[in-house]
């Protein structure tokens, strides 16, 4: 256990980090918790890289803990327009981040073998973009309203044109494609601390 102490401690804080900054816009379609968030996929990738497939899936499990609470917590405080964490959002993000990040640990330990940037980058990409398909529709698409009916998300739904620029669509479709956007320049730019960290590691117990 000691030995996945700094995963743990790691993916808490980032999980810790986005659900507060979340709630503080940035631009008209991001917040400031997508810029910490993704840097869950490196946490996982390091502890898969440097402890294997089953600490990765462990720090995982602390990581959705940490939301559960996180969630939890902000259902009880209630902001200008309701509940900090409605329902949907819970689910949403709960269900996203176990998806994603156990998918993640498969795809990396499969591929670990290869060059050292293969896995990290594959993974991230693919268990990103399920992170992605899975929140927004089920925090925000019309369609779910029946997971949770007292919740209005007819600012999410109404119709826009896509970033502010392509063909009508409803709202949450853009906040979805620029988070998405985000995480994939952030999975990209990863892999300069990953290569790093894990060289240093690896040296010092060569």
């Amino acid at each position: 256990m000691t030995r996945l102490l700094p995963g743990i401690l790691a993916m808490a804080a980032v999980v810790v980090a986005s659900n507060i900054l979340v709630q503080h816009p940035l631009g008209g379609y991001l917040t400031w918790g997508a810029l910490t968030y993704p840097f869950a996929f490196l946490v996982t990738d390091l502890t898969n890289r440097l402890q294997g497939a089953a600490a990765a899936r462990r720090v995982v499990l602390a990581g959705f803990a940490v939301g559960l609470i996180c969630s939890f917590i902000g259902t009880r405080i209630e902001g200008e327009f309701g509940p900090l964490v409605t329902l949907r959002i819970a689910l949403g993000s709960g269900a996203a981040f176990l998806a994603a990040q156990l998918l993640d640990v498969a795809i990396f330990d499969r591929l670990r073998q290869g060059r050292w940037w293969r896995a990290p980058l594959v993974s991230t990409l693919a268990s990103s973009t399920l992170d992605t398909c899975i929140f927004f529709p089920t925090a925000f698409a019309a369609a779910l309203t029946f997971l949770e009916p007292g919740n209005d998300v007819g600012w999410a739904t109404a119709p826009v044109p896509l970033l502010g620029i392509g063909p009508e669509a409803p709202f949450w479709a853009s906040l979805a494609i620029a988070d998405w956007c985000v995480k994939i320049g952030l999975a990209l730019l990863a892999l300069v601390p990953f290569r790093i960290i894990v060289g240093r590691l690896v040296a010092r117990v060569a």
